[in-house]
């Protein structure tokens, strides 16, 4: 699994920091730092994110087939 952030579309309004804390923290006021590969066990963390996100800023792209079904 890979994390990508359009950060020309983050609005840091920090929803994906309060959906997966662990992966995404805000530094400063407007700095989105967040972890690119993500250990699978976190999917549902990530999920959380990307649907909390009201830009849709996030999104997941899967490394394969095995993955996707997961």
């Amino acid at each position: 699994m890979r994390v990508v952030v359009d950060l020309n579309r983050c609005q840091a309004y920090a929803q994906c920091c309060y959906a997966a804390p662990e992966r995404f923290v805000l530094q400063g006021d407007e700095i989105l730092a967040y972890d690119p590969a993500p250990p699978a066990a976190e999917r549902a963390a990530i999920d959380r994110a990307v649907q909390a996100c009201p830009v849709r800023a996030i999104r997941v792209e899967h490394d394969g087939p095995a993955e996707r079904a997961a």
